[in-house]
């Protein structure tokens, strides 16, 4: 019996979710999208064993907001995609949760309306609508898994996930990654360093015992088998860059010492950038040519596009958004991306 004079002081209300299981009824994956998500993820687990020797990139908005400007993302992305195929396989970034360090928008699934609103169940319907019509365009798909009870909503159609800088350390997050289907990307600390990203590349790969829930919606007991396909990826950080050649080294030998994947992955935004979206295309071909001149550690990238460049404030009225801009981190545009990718492709070509 709750005792309320003791519990549940802070809490103004509960509402039941429909159940994980329930949810996939009313939104089943087809075969086709089922197809794009097993292909996806037995690729980017083949490049980091180096069975394939291409790289893959991770390419798309900071974060969705408006699920048509992703669809015509994602078909602009698809057809590129064909062009690099033979170096690059490029993986879309359909990022639907937001950390914040104080407050903010957190993302489509937590406010799909962008006014304080927090249709969290709508978000959720929306965002897996999006997945199931990415994927049956053939895309691989990316996502950040943050909270920890979203993956048994959507988690069956991503190919590949990060875990932010902000959680790397968390022990939530390590152990909900040892049970995710998918190969997983820790970022390094927010200060740059590396041993909270190495330390979590120890965790993730072991099995875990954690609360959860079950397709059901039930608080369980969850026993995870360990993930070993997880991997650094170096973003800056304490507003300096990681990415050059002495950095790429550096990570390289406390990966192998630490006895965890030895490969890396270079976010081309956030420090490694100075925060300045023009500047990820410089990056992308500073690693482009380490990797010309013999560094085979380097596996992947990750670039924040989007159709039109910069950011937006999220407007009192969300119908007077700009089309294709993000409302997080700045982006660059579509003309920006589509050059840069070829930009890669040809050298990457040319060495063959």
């Amino acid at each position: 019996m709750t005792d309320k004079r003791i519990e549940n002081l802070n809490i103004v209300s509960c509402k039941r979710l429909i159940t994980p299981e329930e949810f996939k009824r009313l939104l089943p994956v087809s075969e086709a999208a089922a197809a794009a998500v097993i292909s996806g993820r037995e690729t980017v687990k083949n490049i980091l064993e180096r069975k394939d020797k291409r790289l893959f990139v991770v390419l798309g908005p900071c974060s969705i907001h408006d699920p048509v400007a992703a669809m015509d993302y994602g078909r602009r992305l698809k057809a590129l995609a064909e062009q690099v195929d033979e170096t690059l396989y490029l993986v879309m970034r359909v990022y639907f949760e937001k950390p914040r360090s104080t407050v903010g928008w957190k993302g489509l699934i937590n406010d799909p309306h962008m006014n304080g609103s927090f249709q969290i169940e709508e978000g959720l319907h929306i965002a897996r609508r999006l997945l199931i019509d990415l994927a049956e365009l053939g895309l691989p798909l990316a996502t950040e898994a943050l909270d920890p009870i979203s993956p048994q909503y959507i988690q069956d159609l991503i190919s590949w996930s990060a875990i932010g800088a902000r959680t790397t350390e968390s022990q939530t997050h390590r152990e909900m990654s040892s049970g995710l289907s998918c190969t997983v990307g820790f970022k390094n600390g927010t200060d740059g360093g590396l041993a909270v990203a190495v330390n979590a590349l120890k965790s993730v790969s072991h099995p875990h015992n954690f609360l959860g829930i079950d397709t059901q919606g039930r608080v369980s007991i969850v026993t995870t088998a360990g993930n070993r396909y997880g991997h650094i990826v170096l973003r800056g950080g304490n507003g300096k860059p990681n990415y050059d050649s002495v950095n790429i080294a550096k990570c390289g030998q406390a990966l192998r010492e630490a006895g965890v994947c030895p490969y890396i992955m270079v976010d081309c935004s956030h420090e490694n950038s100075q925060k300045d979206p023009a500047l990820q295309p410089l990056v992308a071909e500073n690693v482009t040519n380490q990797i010309l001149e013999g560094k085979s550690s380097i596996i992947g990238l990750m670039i924040e596009s989007n159709i039109n460049f910069g950011n937006q404030p999220i407007p009192e009225n969300p119908d007077e958004l700009k089309y294709g801009v993000s409302v997080t981190d700045g982006c660059i545009d579509w003309e920006t991306s589509e050059r840069c990718i070829l930009d890669m492709h040809e050298k990457l070509m040319a060495q063959r």
